[in-house]
């Protein structure tokens, strides 16, 4: 007997083919049965798509139909649930089937033949069978668990009580972490073949995540219950954590944003802590929000979904309101720290830059007290989401300035190898001696980055001896230890765990670094934390950049006072030319929903999301005349050519659809980029808008005036504009 089998396979980008296409295999396959087929000269992984065989009804020549080229039929077929979460994020984020279902699997089992797939599946089971006995045993509830606060009891309970989905909104250091662990402990109590799903922004904070889970879990289930799956790991490791989860052996699976796609059948409890953070937004491929996806996949699932931060979006606090207002989510609250002694919040200090000396880096008092913060042997956080040395070098005779030569910005002057580097295409060249433009020797930085602050900061505080020493290695009377900590000094493998490890051992006194020190860590014996030039953020173009700005002051802030001992008197210091705007009014009370209030007036008098929805259209080119005619042709077709189609002017009449404008960095590597804004009070209207344009993109590409494009993309519920 000759099945017809309908498989699902990764077909390029855009283009025409059908992401389902017809093979012959020799029986019929469940659906979601990973099989090896051929594409072109090439063999691909492909996913059966349907449950039974179709026969062909003449419209199929036989002759031309290929066979099935493997079965991997050792793999349980992916379930119903995990494909109708790759049809919802293909359909939601216009993009096809293929590219989202086959990119969400692990990239070594595109890779692995049948045989192969066989002897890493026996190795798997025999990992999963050695805690066998310990699994199947009892797990308590509250085996090995800390006492609750009140604040996290009632969160508890509630999780226990209700459906959700969840907003744990609690201050930084409540203890939002136990009640994810709590949650999780009690759900696998409760169910013997459950599955959570516990997602952090960055890989960065997976470790500590994970040491957390491991030491509380690993004892009652074992070591293979817990597995991690990010982009850091390497394929071996994402597809055994993988294979882990799918066959149900993982209880627990940690992982960034590219989790809330692993294969997980028996899921159910889905968090996402610091749900705030842009990083849950992929900025390539289908441009998906792990956030919002969790949520479906909870509904899709009935699995419970928690979204935790001291911080939420504006989105997420939006649908928090009321039911009776139209929320959705129900807010569960934890405003106080926990600690010994009930730890209270920092205090939050402005400083007036405009009373300091010209051009000073550090304001006299903040100085001071970071003095005095090393006199005490506590330590000290300085934070500016800027790295390098200067943003640019200049030449104040000519005007020269050190612009990327592929790039419409500058070239970052990097101090400690004395390179120009671009940050967006990795261009880098030697410093010049003397300007490149005039010949003036004497060329100068501008701007402040963190190799600046850090240079700075040991020149001041070289005067001052350490009062005493956790270490051998620093003893009593030695200098002050300045360390950082961004992109540049994390780039080796191990490098960004070991400095950690450094400032949790108190071998640094002052810690300087980007925003990667800025949220989800637990120093425990920083009382300091500074806030260099957050002002840039104040007035941006970008309606949502006070939004960042107050999350992310909010989550630095959230380093200091962690430790009973000596959280009392713990401060955060604000650097600012506009101490009196209300964003450092609200941090000071640390009052986000005042900040948050304030933020949604505004937005719903301006039409701005969560009152309206938006989508991107972004068109990447030679020139910026093919970008911009390639979206004005889209454009000119959605208004004027498909005006005749049933039911488009009802459709339009719920769009607003802007003009063609280049992007902030028009050019990168080259490569020059425009996009163009879609917005409607109707998210329905907004996707049957941008299903039935999907042709007419298309059709664009092919007219004269858009030779020369390179390529495009929709970008929907975009994060920057």
């Amino acid at each position: 007997m000759t099945a017809w089998i309908s498989v699902l396979v990764q077909t390029p980008a855009h283009a025409r083919i059908e992401p389902v296409l017809t093979y012959r295999h020799t029986e019929a396959l469940p659906k979601g049965t990973l099989v090896r087929v051929p594409l072109g000269k090439r063999e691909t992984l492909g996913v059966v798509w349907q449950d039974a065989a179709a026969e062909s009804s003449g419209e199929l020549d036989g002759n031309k139909v290929r066979d099935i080229a493997g079965v991997l039929d050792t793999v349980a077929p992916l379930g119903d649930a995990w494909q109708q979460l790759m049809r919802f994020t293909a359909q939601y984020y216009q993009r096809s089937l293929g590219e989202v279902a086959l990119a969400a699997l692990p990239p070594q089992l595109r890779d692995l033949s049948p045989q192969q797939m066989h002897r890493r599946l026996r190795k798997t089971a025999r990992d999963a069978a050695k805690p066998a006995a310990i699994a199947h045993g009892a797990l308590a509830p509250a085996g090995q668990a800390p006492s609750l606060t009140a604040e996290q009891a009632a969160a508890v309970t509630e999780l226990s009580a209700n459906v959700g989905p969840f907003l744990l909104f609690g201050a930084t250091g409540s203890g939002k972490t136990e009640v994810y662990l709590h949650g999780v402990q009690t759900l696998l109590a409760q169910d013997p073949t459950a599955q959570a799903l516990v997602m952090v922004p960055e890989i960065n904070l997976t470790p500590q995540l994970e040491a957390r889970f491991r030491e509380r879990f690993t004892p009652l289930l074992g070591s293979s219950a817990v597995v991690s799956l990010h982009s850091g790991m390497t394929n071996p490791q994402r597809l055994s954590a993988w294979l882990s989860a799918h066959e149900g052996h993982a209880r627990i699976v940690l992982g960034t944003r590219m989790a809330v796609f692993a294969s997980i059948p028996k899921l159910r409890l889905i968090v996402v802590d610091e749900v705030h953070d842009p990083s849950y937004k992929s900025s390539e491929g289908a441009r998906y929000s792990a956030r919002d996806l969790a949520v479906f996949r909870g509904r899709l699932q009935g699995a419970k979904v928690v979204l935790g931060s001291a911080t939420p979006s504006l989105e997420s606090w939006y649908q928090s309101r009321p039911s009776d207002e139209g929320g959705r989510y129900q807010r569960l609250l934890m405003p106080a720290r926990i600690g010994a002694q009930a730890l209270e919040l920092p205090l939050v200090r402005r400083v007036d830059m405009k009373h300091q000396a010209r051009g000073a880096v550090f304001s006299v008092p903040l100085l001071d007290a970071i003095r005095a913060c090393v006199a005490r042997g506590e330590q000290s956080m300085v934070f500016l989401n800027r790295r390098g040395y200067a943003p640019v070098l200049h030449c104040a005779d000519c005007g020269w300035k050190s612009e990327c030569g592929h790039c419409s910005a500058y070239r970052v002057f990097h101090k400690q190898d004395r390179t120009l580097r671009c940050h967006h295409c990795g261009f880098t060249e030697r410093v010049p001696r003397a300007c490149p433009s005039c010949g003036n020797l004497d060329i100068a930085p501008l701007g402040k980055g963190t190799e600046q602050i850090e240079e700075q900061l040991e020149a001041l505080l070289a005067d001052v001896r350490r009062p005493h020493s956790v270490s051998a290695e620093f003893p009593d009377g030695a200098p002050v230890r300045v360390a950082r900590i961004d992109a540049d000094t994390t780039r080796l493998k191990g490098s960004l765990q070991s400095q950690l490890a450094a400032v949790h051992a108190g071998e640094v006194d002052v810690l300087v670094g980007t925003q990667m020190i800025a949220k989800g860590h637990d120093f425990r014996r920083i009382t300091l934390v500074a806030a260099i030039n957050p002002d840039g953020a104040l007035f941006s173009s970008d309606f949502r950049a006070p939004e960042r700005l107050f999350s992310l002051l909010m989550q630095a802030a959230g380093r200091a006072g962690r430790d009973a001992a000596l959280g009392k008197g713990s401060e955060v210091w604000i650097q600012t030319f506009e101490p009196a705007h209300p964003l450092y009014a609200a941090l000071k009370q640390y009052d986000y929903p005042a900040f948050a209030g304030s933020q949604l007036k505004e937005r719903e008098l301006a039409g701005m999301p969560p009152f309206s929805f938006q989508a991107l259209v972004r068109a990447e080119a030679r020139s910026q005349e093919v970008a911009q005619a390639f979206l004005h042709a889209a454009r000119h077709s959605a208004l004027q050519d498909m005006a005749g189609w049933d039911g488009w002017s009802q459709v339009l009449e719920h769009i607003t659809l802007y003009s063609a404008v280049p992007m902030a960095i028009a050019r990168v590597a080259n490569v020059e980029r425009a996009q163009m804004l879609v917005e409607s009070p109707s998210r329905q209207a907004l996707q049957h808008f941008l299903s039935g344009w999907h042709s007419v993109l298309h059709a664009s590409r092919s007219l004269p005036e858009c030779k020369g494009l390179l390529r495009w993309a929709i970008d929907v519920d975009p994060l920057a504009i």
